[in-house]
């Protein structure tokens, strides 16, 4: 159920905003190696906290450094502010598509797993642990943006 505040609305432009901010924080550390080789080192749990991190920093972004903007006045989506749901969806997804979109996962990590041991399931799991650390980045463009603009 979406419930509208009195507050600004969310609009189309926000949603445009925090897309140019996630992806111009992404993209540096999607190609970057080290990114995938931290990604290959990462346990289950390192990248769970990284996901706390990303969600932490998006609320704190959104909601304790901008006085102005209420999370109770907003539209939900489920008891959750619905410009919260879009941040955290563009920081993962911008770096998710952008990993996918320069071939990442085939390109870079190869240079940190053996040959022998690479098989769909190591891609999909070193990628989204290596998306996990670069939404950490992009969810502070993405809010950025939000908030300045």
């Amino acid at each position: 159920m979406v419930r509208v505040g009195r507050h600004r609305r969310f609009k189309l432009t926000d949603i445009a905003q925090q897309v140019v901010g996630g992806f111009l924080l992404a993209g540096p550390f999607v190609v970057t190696d080290e990114v995938w080789a931290l990604a290959v080192g990462m346990a289950w749990y390192q990248a769970m906290l990284t996901v706390g991190m990303v969600l932490a920093i998006g609320y704190g972004t959104l909601y304790k450094a901008d006085d102005d903007r209420d999370p109770d006045r907003e539209a939900e989506v489920g008891g959750i502010p619905l410009r919260f749901v879009s941040l955290i969806l563009v920081a993962y997804l911008s770096v998710f598509i952008l990993a996918l979109s320069f071939d990442a996962p085939a390109t870079l990590i190869p240079n940190h797993v053996d040959a022998a041991e690479i098989t769909f399931r190591t891609q999909v799991y070193v990628t989204l642990k290596a998306t996990s650390i670069g939404a950490v980045f992009s969810v502070i463009g993405a809010a950025t943006a939000d908030s300045v603009f």
